[in-house]
Formats: C-alpha cells, structure tokens, sequence
C-alpha cells in the first residue's frame, strides 16, 4: 500500500482564490463508508464558525467528509460566518450525496473577514470529481498557512489479524500554545473503532502531544483536532490488547505531529524540549514546563545560544507553583548550569552553550518537591517571528 493512503479514503485539493499567493487553499477528504469520528477543539471563548458548526456535527459520531480552507479563518465574522460555515457543508454533501450533518468544516487563516464564498462555491464541484486515493499530500499542502512544509505521519499496526493504517495531516507554525495548539490536525484509520472508544483514545493523546507544545503562547479560535475510523481494515472488535496498541499509535502519530509544528515554528531554528521533574504535584509539573517553555525572555536566550538560567529561575518564581529557590537543579541537555539554586561555573555555561547551538536540545529542571514530573517542546523566539507576523495581512 502507498504510503500516503488509507484503505477507503480520497481527498483532494484546489485553489480557490483565498490565499493572496493564489496557491492550494482548499482541501477534501471524504470517507468511502461512515466512518467513527472523535474531535478535540479549541479552549479559546472567541470560537470560529466551523469549531461551532463541526462541534455539532460530530456529536453523533459518525462522519464521511471534511472540507478545509486555509487563508481565511471564518473567525470573528457573526451570523454570516457560522451561515457560509453551513452553507460550505450543503454544498459538500449535495456533490457527495450525503447529509450535511456528515461533513465537518474546517477553517485557518486570517481573522475577521468574510469568507469568498463565490469562490469557494466554485471549486467544490471540482474538488469531489478529484477525489482520489493519493490525494492526502495534496490536502496536506493546502491547509498550510506560515508553514514552511507540509505535515505528515504514520503508523501501521493489526487487529485481528488485519493490518491497519494511521495517517495524520496537521497545519501550524504560529499561534502555537498548550491547550489545543493553533492548528489543524486530521487523522485518518482504516482500523474498525467504536466512536466512545475512539473518544477515550483521542482525548489521551491529545493531552500528551498537542497539548504539551507551545511556540508563541497563543492560542487561536480555529483549533481542531478530528479523527476519522471508517473500518474498512476489516477487523473485529478490539481487544484490550489491541486497544490500547492503536492508542499507542495514535499517539505516536500527534507526537510526530506536534514535534513537526514546534520545529516549523515561525522563524524558529531550534526546538528545545523543557523537563520538569521533582514537582510536587502534576499540576505543578506541567505549569512549571509551561511557564518557562512561554516565557519571551526564555526563548530570545535559546535564541542566542545563552544559558541564562536566571531568566529560567525568574520564570519558575513567577509560576506559583511550590518550590524553593535553593533546592533547584538545571541542566541543558546533560550539562548542569545549576546546583542549588546557584551557579555551577563559567565552564559549565560555556559546554551548554556548545549544545544549544544544536537544532534539537533540552532544559532540564529538577524541583526537588516531589515525584511529579512533565515536558513541554518549544522553539526559540527569533526576529524573523516579528517579521513574519508583524505584515502577515499585507
């Protein structure tokens, strides 16, 4: 099987005139049979008509088509966004002769402006005649917005005694915060799941991945992730076994994903993995990783290749979370910076420099509070950030 199918899936993809480029804005993707849908959106208050309008589409559990534009966000538009939000999936549904509570609507871009719906009412029919197994590339290509690559993973496994597929696509490179990321995430299986159970696995994996990155420490009103099963591998129902094998694929897909998003962060050169450990609680934990993992000055410093550990110390002292001063390790990658709350040495600093030169290195921070720990991936913050999103609409 081609890398880039999933047994009973087609999309598709267009240009429909919405991005300024004139390049791919518009995708399809359309399940064969109904297929066991489960989906995870934004926490912003601020919510775009397609996160309301497929929130209620999904309820039921079953869908066969998503249709997904990227260069408008259908956000901030009133009544007249949430209506061409439904209007986008009669017209979907009506090409595909299916119901238009089986399709999800999906939207990425810039905020407040209409959407170009003579436009997008145009490409709709072309979109469905193109429909084809090795369109998900495609799809994949024009959900991008600031991203410099298109998104992509896999993973195979068996139920049953069938094989099985996982592909997911994700758009997102700015606007990237814990608790939902600014992104689109979709993800397609050929594995037969039950939609509660999908549910349950869908949630889990979310929390660890998604949910564990952040590049600017926005979060947008667009963000979904949604997860589509059609059960045509032909397997039997799961066992616990297997269960809980296809979530670990599952999340291994989000985990690719997510990891993918913080290096294509905008303007970003590095991704750096923040480690907490030694918290007093959970809790604890995770707001520890994401108040140094969001903090501004954090991140100019990884930027600049500077172990300046105070800004990370000042960080954690802010984040209201138990701890005291002079209990706390930090290492950068396997170099300890600090020992007790003080300075380890001028040497020490210059080998963690050496490391943060990498592409990939990680904080680790040691509380001494407890057996808690968490992680949160981030990138650097860097002047080409500032240049891409200070024009982004012009």
């Amino acid at each position: 099987m081609a890398k880039d199918i999933v047994q009973g899936f087609k999309a598709s993809a267009g240009a429909a005139g919405i991005k300024k480029n004139g390049g791919l804005d518009i995708a399809l993707i359309f399940s064969e049979k109904p297929a066991a849908s489960a989906g995870v959106f934004t926490t912003n208050r601020v919510k775009a008509a397609p996160v309301i309008l497929s929130q209620e589409n999904i309820r039921k559990g079953r869908v066969r088509a998503v249709i997904a534009n990227s260069g408008n966000a259908n956000a901030c538009t009133g009544k007249a966004g949430l209506d061409n939000a439904r209007r986008e999936a009669e017209l979907v549904a009506r090409e595909l002769g299916i119901n238009p509570d089986e399709v999800l609507v999906a939207s990425t871009g810039v905020i407040g402006t209409p959407l170009p719906m003579d436009r997008i009412e145009r490409v709709i029919p072309g979109l469905v005649k193109q429909l084809l197994p090795e369109g998900l590339q495609g799809a994949a290509e024009a959900i991008m917005t600031t991203d410099s690559f298109s998104k992509i993973s896999r993973f195979e496994g068996e139920a049953g005694g069938k094989p099985y597929q996982i592909l997911g696509m994700a758009k997102g490179a700015g606007m990237i915060m814990p608790n939902m990321a600014t992104m689109l995430c979709f993800v397609l299986s050929d594995i037969h799941i039950d939609s509660i159970h999908l549910s349950k696995s869908v949630s889990f994996a979310v929390k660890s991945t998604f949910n564990r990155i952040s590049v600017d420490g926005d979060t947008s009103t667009n963000d979904m992730v949604l997860v589509l099963a059609n059960g045509m591998a032909g397997n039997g129902e799961l066992t616990s076994d297997e269960y809980e094998r296809f979530q670990i694929g599952l999340t291994h897909v989000m985990d690719t994903l997510a990891t993918m998003i913080v290096r294509d962060g905008e303007g970003a050169t590095k991704v750096v993995y923040v480690k907490v450990k030694g918290a007093a609680s959970q809790e604890d934990a995770e707001t520890a990783a994401r108040t140094v993992a969001n903090s501004s000055l954090v991140k100019t410093a990884f930027f600049g290749q500077d172990p300046n550990w105070g800004r990370i110390m000042a960080a954690l002292g802010r984040s209201n979370i138990r701890m005291e001063e002079g209990d706390v390790h930090i290492w950068v990658d396997e170099i300890q910076i600090v020992k007790q709350g003080l300075a380890v040495g001028d040497d020490a600093e210059k080998q963690a420099s050496k490391c943060m030169a990498q592409k990939e290195f990680s904080v680790t921070i040691d509380l001494r509070q407890g057996k808690h720990e968490d992680q949160v991936v981030t990138c650097d913050l860097t002047p080409e950030y500032i240049s891409i999103n200070s024009d982004y609409r012009s």
